[in-house]
Parts: structure tokens; C-alpha cells; sequence
């Protein structure tokens, strides 16, 4: 054949309709192979590729389907094709043969017409599957053969291509997506019976494509339906680089996002030409969020294996739990010596059904009855691990010679690949609607009409959608909107271990929804119990979770502390004041309330203080009863005496009132008799020092008598004093009427086990020294006084006692002070202050007591003698004896002389 002009090979014609093309599409029309007939011979010419494999295989019939099937895995750098795939390959495509033969056979189904096929080798490669469907797009393309000229000047013979009217196929989404794209501008149909890829069900995109398996939409939910009926949360993803890997991830990446509850950890992507390290790279990276034990895979068997071998070599076997999708199914080839790593693996497959009439088929096949099947040979070397004698090749002498007698499942392990059903039931779909469509166009005719010749593919399409019939499974085929079959799905798990049959076993189903038998799961080991897949475990009762931003799944456990509780998993509330948490921080529960017990230490020293006051206070009284008559008793100033007693006992008393238990009555009293015994007492005790000061300091200026001195006037200044310290107390009573409180401030230490509320009268801090402060004013003017006359002579009545008596009673009140309000963050503040308060008090009462009468009631009990009539003096004596004491002081200041003081007097 020769070429009349050098002029390059016009772009092809179309005839049928008009078609934009893209950049895209013109670099696809440069790659088409030209097929010519010269002189009988067949020749290709093609500038895309030169292989070793054989191209195709030619079934003739009345109408022609294509196929496409990945035969051989993916080649190494610079080859397009690589090893033989027994299932994937040889059992999917024999498959079609079968079937063409069952439909060939068939009187009921396409009744006078023979089905053809031109099956390709796609290599699992999507570029190379893409240049050799291009052979079924060349019997649609016009071509100008104008120019070409044989040798003898006549025009040349050219053969016309079988024109293919649909196309089974193919395996691999990104292989279908890559065919899609070239066979919807020649509008030829293809139905595919494993590529599940979401992106295909875009019917404006793929509107020529169908499939007899659910797309990944379906798989994705129920892989996310199974990870949560694990109890799983925490997942990474692996996908393998290309339309199948990534769209199923990414759709199940969005259901989970839709749905809540799982989150991923990792979304690791497996590079199409992985270098070497790469999947222990993989492996490394799914480590570093080791929580997330379950990994959903969408992955092409070949990754499956190495992921599985770069786990074993990372010594983890046991650790991942893997979900494969139906790209692992229930194969055996991708666990083949990594049984050990694959054990628990949940897989995921459309429900099928071993077919017996293609097993029967298969297993019959022979290197003398399965011509029509170029691959055939290379299968029986690889499936009996011998070598066939070919002329001129020199047999290996490692490898054993085929006889040809070997039979399949006899002399080798046979098991039917997984999607054997979906490729019957691909050509079936597609010879029913040319039957429904021949019935239509061609009622009565036998064979093949004008009306389909050629077959319209649009009309084809309509008539694909629309078939509906059981498959060989049992179960019907039908095609939505989208071209898609519904969602039935088979759940299988890996399991070695405490089974008779080692291997994939059926664990539940999903049509539309999950049954899952979890008892009849078990994971590495044999181990029954449901290993973990998630980013935190559980918080314990009375901790709350603190999300982790971004990640819905993964939260730090914080225990509510101090008085909160866990109001909900993710809140922790304060109690309310009057309550403490409980031990497990769940709920709140009332805090005990406590008093100052009787027999606390508290209560018990000063009591036992206030006792031994009320016990001598008693005994004094007594004693000036028994002697009131007596010189001493009456020296002494018997009114103001028995007054100034009565407050010392009101302050041992005011101690079992502050220690008895609250109550209105109680704390009506408390606040009463708090300021009042020491009002009484020092109001005495001023009155004395205040009448001893004016007697001296008239006598110093006239012999005129000061005003009220007697007795009577004493007892009204005394009353009148107290009356001021009643009277405010009435007023605060009509203020703030006396009641109890309960407070739970005072004892809430950090530690709420120690909580407790504090049952009291509603007297402050502030309140008591109110109550104290009109008596600390008597004090500390009577102090005054005693110091003014500290210059009396010792032998004139009570001037020196009553001094020392302030000056001690002064330390004790100011050592009461800090001791009172330095103890006010302390735990036990009532109980520290109550006890100081009550301490000092009775030492202030004992001091008065001491000082002032224990010495008279001494000298009356043990020395009566004493207790004798002296002279009486006059006011004249004591002015001179004041004048005296003037004179004397006088004279010492000058350093003249040292006069002692008379004392006959």
C-alpha cells in the first residue's frame, strides 16, 4: 500500500451528529489505530504503543459487544502490562465467554441472532485501556481513503471494523471513567460490572454509562454503618490514587460528616506509581494517630498486599483493623501469605452467588477446548506452575513441563472470583434490551433488521435502563435514573483462628440498612471481645469532655473539681451554696450542718474556766452574805460589790450561752448578756474609781464634800451607765429581731468532703465587737481613772486593786484582738473565736475577781482579826491627808525630802 500524497491522515469525520472537540479530544483522534486489509493481511497502524501481550480476542456474531478486562496488573516503569491476574482477569473475561455462549444457546432470548464480542486487555492501567478501546469507536469514523493507491493503480480494499454496540467493562473505576469519557461521544453504551466509583452516577457527565453493582455511595454508608456498630469513632482512610480510591474515600469521608460521630484520624492517599518505601512510609504515618485502629480502605488488590506487607514488616500485625470495600472482597490473592496481618478484616462485597453452570464451565477448560482465549496459556503456566515448549525457547529447567493434562480445580486450588455474577449479569442486561429492542423494532423478523442495523446506541441506552430481570443470583437487575443497580452488599470477615474452614465467612448484610452478627465476629487471636477504634475512651462519672477544636471525636477528660459537678458530658456546674458533690461529682447532696458541741475542745476549756469562775464568784457572794455586816464587807462598798459580782457572773454565764445550741432564745440571750456582764462590772468598777478620784482631788481644793458619793447615788450612776448598754440592745433587737442561720461559707475548704455548714446566731464579727464596744469604752475610761489615782495611799479603799485589775484586763483584751480576727480564714474561725472570745472574757472576769475580793474574802475566811472597826475618818482627815500626799509629791519632784505617809490615821 502505498500513500499518493505525503500529506498526514485527516482528523476522522463524523457523520452522525456534530461534536465540539476539545484539546482533549483531538489528541485522542491522533491516537486512533487504522486498520487496513492489503493483499488479505491485517495491519495496525498505530503510533500509541508497542507491547508484548496479545491485543484482543474476536468472538464473531451478528452483533458485537466489546469487553474490557483487566487480564494482566499494571507494568513496571516503562512496560504496560505486568503479571497475569487468575480472577480479576482470566475468571471475569471467560466469564463473558460463558455467557455469550448461554445467550447464544438460548431459543427464548435474541431467538436467530448471534452475539459477538471484541474483548481487550486493559492492563489495570487506565491510559492504556483507553488506547485500546479506541478500537471500538473505528467502525463509527469516516475516513478518506482518496489518496491511497495499491501498486497496480486501483483503489485499495479496505476492511470495514466490526461495528461494537455496547461495551462490558470495565474493572476499575478510573479505567471506566477513562473509557466513559471517549465511548458517550459515540454514544455507545457500557455497562460495568465492578467499577463502583460515586463520580460515575453523574448522569450529565456518564450519561451512556450503567453498572450492575452499586456505586460507592452505597458501600461508603454501609462501611460507615459497620464502624459504628463496632462502637468505632476514631478511623483513617487509604486510598488508592485514581477515581475509585479517592471518590469511595471522599464519600465516605462526607456520609460520616453528614452523619456524625466518626471522625478520621488520617486520609492517606496510595501514589499510582508508588516508590520504593512508600507503603512503610504509609504505615508510619497511620502510627502516628495509633488510636485510630480501624482503617477503611479503597484500594486496588495490589496496594491491599503491600499495605498488608509493610504492616508485617513494621512487626504490627494484630494492631490495624481494617474495612476493606469490594475491591478486597473476599479475594484471597491480597492476603495470600499475610494471613496473620489480615485476620479480623471486615470486607465489604455485593451480595452475590456462586454461579455452578460457570464453575462447571470453567473447570472444564483446556488448553485443546479454550482456543478462542489467547491468555489462556500464560493462565495454565501460572495456574500449574509449569512452562508450555514453545519453538525456539529454551524451557526453564526450574520450571516443570505442562502436559496439557492438568485440570483446573483437580491439580490447582480454584475458587470462583467474586464479581463472576455481576459479569453475567452485565451481558445479560445488555442482550435483554436488544431483545426487547428487536421485538420493537423488528417484530416478526428473524435476525437482524434495517431498523437495527446499526443499532441506534441512545436507543440501546433507553432499553438498558429499562430492563428488569432476575439475575443469575436470584435477585432482580435493575438501573435507576443514573444508570446505578441498587445497594445489597455482603459483610464478610477474615477469620483464621477457632474455625473448621479457615477463610472469609459471611458475618451479615446491608440493603439499605445494617444485620450484623457481632457474636459471630473474631479478631486477631480469636479474641471475641470488639477491639477499640477511638480517639479518647469514656470520661469517668464527674469529668467532662473538652473537645479537641476540629476533631468531633477526639476530647480531654477534665474532672469537675472543687464544688462542681458534672451536669452534662460536657459541663460541669457549682453546687448550690447549701450543697457539696458527691464522691463520684454526678449530682450535689446537702452539706452536713454542725454547732460547737459540748464536748469539743474547744468547748471544754473554756467551760471548764467559766465553771471554776461561777464556782469562786459563788463562793464570794456567799461569803459577803455570811459576812455583810462585817468592817471589810462594808469598807468594800457592799452595793456596788454585790452589782460588780453579779456582771462577773453574767460573764461566766455569757459561756454557756455561747457554746449551748442556737436558737432564737439562745441567740436573744447571747446577744443580751454579751455586752451586758461586762457593762455591769466596769460600769462598778468606774463608778468606785471615778468617786475615789473627785473625794481626792476636792480635798485638795476645799473641805467641801464632792457631790454624789453615797452609796444611793453610786448605785444610780451604776444603773444608768448599764441602762445606756440595755437600751442599745433593744434597739438592735428591733432592727434585726435575734434568729439562727446556717452558714456554709465559713467552713468551704477547697476540699468539699470537709464542707460543712455551720449552724449560728446571725451575729457577725462586727456585731459582736458592736455589743463589746460600749463595754470596752467603761473599760477603758475606769483604766483612766485608776491611772489618775494611782497616787492614793494604799490604805484608802480599792484606788490600787481597781488599777491593776484594768491594766491586766487591758493586756488580756488586746491579746484578744489579733487572736480574734487573725483566725477568720482559718476552717475552725467559730470555733477558735468562740473559744477566745469565751477565754477572755472569763480571764477578764477572773482577773476582777481576784484582784478585788479574792484578798477580802481571804482575810474574812482566815484572818477575822483583821476584819476589826477602825476610826472612823472624817472628810477633814481625808482632805488633809490629801493635802499631805500633794505636799509630799510636791517636795519628791523637787528632790527636797521623802515624806512617808501617815498611816496611823
Amino acid at each position: 500500500m502505498t500513500s499518493s500524497s505525503p500529506t498526514p491522515m485527516p482528523f476522522p469525520h463524523f457523520h452522525y451528529r456534530d461534536v465540539s472537540l476539545g484539546i482533549g479530544t483531538l489528541w485522542t483522534h491522533l491516537m486512533f489505530p487504522l486498520w487496513f486489509w492489503i493483499g488479505g493481511q491485517e495491519v495496525q497502524v498505530s503510533a500509541s504503543h508497542q507491547h508484548f501481550h496479545p491485543h484482543s480476542i474476536k468472538i464473531p456474531g451478528d452483533i458485537t459487544l466489546g469487553g474490557l478486562f483487566p487480564i494482566h496488573a499494571r507494568g513496571p516503569h516503562g512496560l504496560p502490562c505486568g503479571e497475569l491476574k487468575k480472577e480479576k482477569g482470566i475468571h471475569r473475561m471467560e466469564a463473558m465467554l460463558y455467557t455469550l455462549d448461554q445467550i447464544n444457546s438460548d431459543p427464548e432470548l435474541l431467538p436467530n441472532i448471534t452475539l459477538g464480542a471484541r474483548i481487550l486487555d486493559t492492563c489495570s492501567r487506565d491510559t492504556y485501556a483507553l488506547e485500546q478501546s479506541l478500537t471500538f469507536v473505528q467502525a463509527l469514523i469516516q475516513k478518506d481513503t482518496s489518496d491511497i493507491r495499491c501498486s497496480s493503480g486501483e483503489p485499495p480494499i479496505i476492511r470495514k471494523p466490526e461495528r461494537v454496540v455496547a461495551v462490558i467493562g470495565a474493572s476499575a473505576s478510573s479505567v471506566s471513567i477513562m473509557v466513559a469519557n471517549i465511548l458517550r461521544l459515540f454514544e455507545i453504551p457500557q455497562v460495568s460490572y465492578a467499577s463502583t466509583a460515586p463520580e460515575l452516577s453523574d448522569n450529565n457527565r456518564y450519561d451512556f454509562f450503567s453498572r450492575v453493582v452499586p456505586p460507592d455511595s452505597y458501600q461508603a454508608q454501609a462501611m460507615l454503618d459497620i464502624v459504628k456498630a463496632l462502637g468505632w469513632n476514631y478511623v483513617s482512610t487509604l486510598a488508592s490514587e485514581g477515581n475509585y480510591g479517592e471518590s469511595g474515600v471522599e464519600a465516605f469521608m462526607q456520609i460520616s460528616r453528614e452523619a456524625g460521630g466518626v471522625c478520621i484520624a488520617q486520609s492517606v492517599k496510595i501514589p499510582r506509581e508508588p516508590t520504593s518505601g512508600e507503603f512503610d512510609k504509609i504505615i508510619k504515618r497511620l502510627m502516628e494517630t495509633s488510636n485510630a485502629r480501624g482503617v477503611i480502605i479503597f484500594a486496588n488488590e495490589d496496594d491491599i498486599k503491600r499495605v498488608l506487607e509493610a504492616a508485617e514488616r513494621a512487626n504490627l500485625t494484630g494492631h490495624f483493623l481494617f474495612v476493606g470495600s469490594d475491591s478486597w472482597g473476599a479475594k484471597s490473592s491480597p492476603i495470600t501469605e499475610l494471613e496473620d496481618v489480615a485476620e479480623g478484616a471486615v470486607t465489604i462485597l455485593p451480595k452475590r452467588a456462586s454461579i455452578d453452570g460457570f464453575d462447571q464451565y470453567f473447570m472444564s477448560r483446556s488448553l485443546q477446548n479454550n482456543r478462542r482465549n489467547i491468555w489462556f496459556a500464560e493462565f495454565w503456566e501460572d495456574d500449574f506452575r509449569c512452562k508450555l515448549t514453545r519453538p525456539g525457547i529454551k524451557l526453564d529447567p526450574d520450571k516443570k513441563k505442562c502436559t496439557g493434562n492438568e485440570r483446573i480445580g483437580r491439580d490447582s486450588s480454584y475458587e470462583q472470583e467474586g464479581k463472576v455474577q455481576f459479569v453475567i449479569d452485565a451481558v445479560y442486561a445488555v442482550a435483554h434490551a436488544l431483545h426487547n429492542m428487536h421485538q420493537d423494532l423488528c417484530p416478526g423478523s428473524f435476525g437482524v433488521c434495517s431498523n437495527m442495523d446499526p443499532v441506534e446506541g441512545r436507543l440501546l441506552l433507553n432499553y438498558i435502563r429499562a430492563v428488569n430481570f432476575n439475575g443469575s443470583a436470584g435477585t432482580s437487575v435493575v438501573f435507576n435514573e443514573n444508570g446505578d443497580a441498587p445497594g445489597r452488599y455482603d459483610i464478610f470477615q477474615f477469620q483464621m483462628t477457632n474455625h473448621s474452614h479457615p477463610g472469609y465467612h459471611v458475618i451479615g448484610q446491608w440493603t439499605n440498612n445494617l444485620r450484623l452478627n457481632v457474636e459471630e465476629m473474631q479478631w486477631s487471636g480469636g479474641d471475641k471481645s470488639v477491639p477499640e477504634s477511638i480517639c479518647s475512651f469514656p470520661c469517668k462519672p464527674g469529668e467532662r469532655k473538652k473537645m479537641v477544636k476540629g476533631v468531633p471525636c477526639c476530647w480531654h477528660c477534665e474532672l469537675c473539681d472543687g464544688y462542681q459537678y458534672q451536669l452534662d458530658e460536657f459541663t460541669c456546674e457549682t453546687c448550690p451554696s447549701d450543697m457539696r458533690p458527691t464522691l463520684n461529682r454526678t449530682t450535689c447532696h446537702p452539706t452536713p450542718i454542725i454547732k460547737l458541741e459540748w464536748n469539743s475542745p474547744w468547748a471544754l476549756v473554756p467551760t471548764s474556766i467559766a465553771l471554776l469562775g461561777i464556782l469562786a464568784t459563788s463562793a464570794v457572794v456567799i461569803t459577803f452574805i455570811r459576812f455583810n455586816d462585817t468592817p471589810i464587807v462594808r469598807a468594800s462598798g457592799r452595793e456596788l460589790s454585790y452589782v460588780l459580782l453579779t456582771g462577773i457572773f453574767l460573764i461566766y454565764l455569757m459561756t454557756f450561752l455561747m457554746i449551748a445550741e442556737p436558737g432564737v432564745v439562745v441567740c436573744a440571750f447571747r446577744r443580751l448578756l454579751l455586752g451586758l456582764g461586762m457593762a455591769i462590772t466596769y460600769s462598778a468598777m468606774l463608778t468606785k474609781t471615778n468617786r475615789i478620784y473627785r473625794i481626792f482631788e476636792q480635798g485638795k481644793r476645799s473641805v467641801t464634800p464632792p457631790k454624789f458619793i453615797s452609796p444611793a447615788s453610786q448605785l444610780i450612776i451604776t444603773f444608768i451607765l448599764i441602762s445606756v448598754q440595755v437600751l442599745g440592745v433593744f434597739v438592735s433587737f428591733a432592727v434585726v429581731p435575734p434568729h439562727t442561720i446556717i452558714d456554709y461559707e465559713e467552713l468551704r475548704p477547697p476540699n468539699p468532703d470537709l464542707a460543712r455548714g455551720i449552724l449560728k446566731c446571725d451575729m457577725s464579727d462586727l456585731s459582736i465587737i458592736c455589743c463589746l464596744s460600749y463595754s470596752i469604752v467603761l473599760m477603758v475610761t475606769c483604766t483612766v481613772y485608776a491611772v489618775k489615782s494611782r497616787g492614793v495611799p494604799e490604805t484608802f479603799n480599792e484606788a490600787k486593786p481597781i488599777g491593776f485589775t484594768m491594766y491586766t484586763t487591758c493586756i488580756v483584751w488586746l491579746a484578744f484582738v489579733p487572736i480574734f480576727f487573725g483566725t477568720a480564714q482559718s476552717t475552725e474561725k467559730m470555733f477558735i473565736q468562740t473559744a477566745t472570745l469565751t477565754v477572755s472574757m472569763s480571764l477578764s472576769a477572773s482577773v476582777s475577781l481576784g484582784m478585788l475580793y479574792l484578798p477580802k474574802v481571804y482575810v474574812i475566811v482566815f484572818h477575822p482579826e483583821q476584819n476589826v472597826q477602825k476610826r472612823k475618818r472624817s472628810f477633814k482627815a481625808v482632805v488633809q491627808v490629801a493635802r499631805l500626799s500633794q505636799k509630799s509629791l510636791t517636795e519628791k519632784q523637787n528632790g527636797e525630802m521623802k515624806i512617808e505617809p501617815d498611816r496611823t490615821q
